[in-house]
């Protein structure tokens, strides 16, 4: 493969540069070990022309981003089947010891937590391989639904840092300009939720109202055309109340799936009938109220990252099933040892 990666940087080096393109469908693990050999191959990647590039041409990987230690991150990729270290991110140890959520958009890796003073948010960039501090929310807070919508995140409800209440606010984030911009608000204050983003749309689903113990059965459908949400009630598979992580979903093809670790299945929403179907069996990963695993949409794929917690350690594994090849059937595409559960993930895909 080494051979193969000097051979092309080589091809590199005596083309023209608006002919690059012929080479974005190489995979990105061997962007480093190619830029590494050819400057202006490293150049067309920091800038993030290579990207912008397969983005035209609709040439997608989608990697896995997970923490099971508190400030170190680790990316695995479904198709090569590596894994990568991740620089470790240069906070302090209020950050380090604080609960932290993350999201994928573009090509950058957001982690938010807290400081001594309040939100911080710290970014990872694919094309520097380097983490940064970004700037925080106009209204920071905590234990929000959040999805990604191309090079746009969105973050709807959760808990103010400032008041501690149960709050309606959303704020979308813009990963090419870094700016924050407030949206209309949701209809209903929820925490605990989870976003997904299906048919073009964002959603927000489960959770909690702050006041009650039990979970929140409805969700809300936000339009970014029309900017206005709706309500649809019974969207929820359960989660994100009564010490409940908030609902497991994966949306594949503009099918939205969920994770229910009490009963060990996988159920399927069915949009039409707005009603959840149990369609087959989870794999075996411990969690403790569905907390410590990830349940992710991957690209054509369901991803499972979790694994069993005996005395003397723990094995990781990230389980794969394919929806579109019937019901679930898991694979495990990858596996190592850790000493602790996954903390967070995040799918990032470009």
């Amino acid at each position: 493969m080494e051979d193969g990666i000097e051979k092309l940087a080589f091809n590199l080096q005596n083309m023209r540069f608006e002919n690059f393109s012929t080479f974005i469908t190489c995979p990105r693990y061997y962007y480093a070990s190619i830029a590494s050999l050819n400057n202006t191959f490293r150049d067309l990647v920091e800038s993030g022309e290579i990207y912008e590039q397969r983005r035209e041409c609709r040439v997608t990987e989608h990697w896995v981003h997970f923490s099971c230690e508190m400030l170190k991150w680790e990316a695995f990729d479904p198709v090569t089947k590596n894994w990568i270290d991740m620089p470790i991110i240069n906070a302090d140890k209020c950050f380090e010891l604080s609960d932290k959520e993350s999201l994928g958009v573009g090509t950058q890796l957001l982690v938010l937590g807290k400081e001594m003073f309040g939100q911080v948010i710290y970014k990872y960039s694919l094309l520097t391989n380097s983490w940064s501090p970004q700037e925080p929310m106009r209204t920071p807070r905590c234990l929000f639904g959040s999805g990604s919508l191309g090079k746009i995140a969105i973050f709807a409800g959760g808990v103010s840092l400032t008041s501690g209440k149960t709050v309606d606010y959303v704020e979308s984030y813009n990963s090419e300009t870094g700016a924050w911009e407030m949206l209309p608000s949701l209809l209903k204050p929820r925490k605990m939720s989870s976003g997904v983003v299906m048919d073009g749309k964002f959603y927000v689903i489960g959770g909690s109202d702050g006041i009650g113990k039990k979970a929140m059965m409805c969700g809300e459908e936000y339009d970014p055309i029309s900017k206005k949400w709706r309500h649809v009630p019974n969207m929820s598979p359960g989660g994100g109340a009564d010490l409940m992580a908030p609902p497991l979903l994966a949306v594949i093809d503009n099918q939205l799936y969920a994770a229910n670790c009490a009963e060990m299945v996988v159920k399927k929403y069915d949009k039409v009938k707005n009603v959840w179907a149990n369609i087959g069996p989870l794999p075996r990963a411990d969690s403790m109220n569905g907390w410590g695993i990830a349940f992710r949409g991957c690209g054509d794929r369901v991803i499972i990252v979790g694994g069993s917690r005996k005395q003397g350690g723990s094995h990781l594994a990230i389980y794969s099933w394919v929806p579109s090849k019937g019901p679930p059937e898991w694979t495990i595409i990858g596996h190592k040892r850790t000493n602790n559960f996954v903390y967070n993930c995040a799918i990032m895909g470009c």
